[in-house]
């Protein structure tokens, strides 16, 4: 077993969101003993956020502004994370939009837009990220896919976010076979319904009730429920799990 140093960071992207998967595992992971990285599209978000990790949880933390489908602005954002971070040892790619546009009304702008973000940007955050890990010969990378990549939508967004995200699954497992051998695992994990501003704004209890209805469990995930796979997925001892989709998704997948 390959072990990590004794202080370690992970970026999160997409983290700044109050509601949001990604602020909740920032929070998980300082809690566990990790700096954290924060990069979001706005900036002031994400140092605000970085600057509340820090105090709570006594790590270091650092935020930062760029879009992740714009690779020079990505780029910038992991030279100020790597200046101000201790050796950066994870990756978490959660920065995405929903598209609940039906197929037929897609145009070529929203489908650039949903690619671009949902894939390009998981790419572009990757490619600079497993550079430095591989110069160190130890990494963790988790990408956030979706159930509907899996089933063909069926969930609040439709087929342009679908196969944006099921591009993040073949992204996954190709990118394990080839960076294994560097000390590097890559996985996703495949959320289900959970309850965040992205399933179109906040949920009200009756349609919380009504999506719960096709799980497996009396209810819809939450983002503590994604935070603690996403923990798990970058800990030292999971270097033996490399290439899979993690379904966190109340059985929805098998239903």
């Amino acid at each position: 077993m390959i072990t990590f140093p004794e202080s370690k960071s992970a970026v999160l992207t997409g983290a700044a969101s109050e509601r949001g998967i990604g602020r909740s595992a920032a929070h998980f992971l300082a809690e566990q003993g990790w700096n954290i990285g924060i990069l979001d599209l706005d900036e002031t978000a994400a140092q605000k956020a970085a600057s509340d990790i820090a105090s709570q949880h006594g790590v270091a933390a650092a935020g930062a502004g760029a879009n992740v489908a714009d690779e020079a602005a990505v780029r910038a954002a992991f030279d100020h994370f790597e200046a101000e971070l201790p050796q950066l040892v994870g990756l978490v790619n959660l920065a995405g939009v929903s598209s609940p546009v039906p197929y037929l009304e897609v145009d070529d702008t929203e489908w650039r837009r949903v690619i671009d973000i949902n894939l390009n940007g998981v790419h572009y955050t990757t490619r600079r990220a497993v550079e430095t890990m591989v110069a160190n010969g130890i990494g963790r990378v988790v990408s956030i896919t979706s159930v509907s990549a899996q089933i063909g939508g069926g969930t609040y967004s439709k087929t342009a976010y679908s196969a944006a995200k099921a591009g993040v699954i073949g992204f996954t497992r190709s990118l394990a076979r080839e960076l294994g051998g560097h000390g590097i695992t890559v996985n996703a994990i495949s959320p289900g319904p959970i309850d965040t501003d992205i399933m179109g704004g906040t949920l009200t209890d009756a349609r919380k009730k009504e999506m719960a209805e096709n799980l497996l469990v009396d209810r819809i995930g939450t983002p503590t429920d994604i935070a603690a796979a996403i923990h798990y997925l970058l800990g030292e001892t999971a270097g033996f799990m490399t290439g899979q989709t993690l379904n966190v998704d109340g059985g929805l997948y098998m239903h």
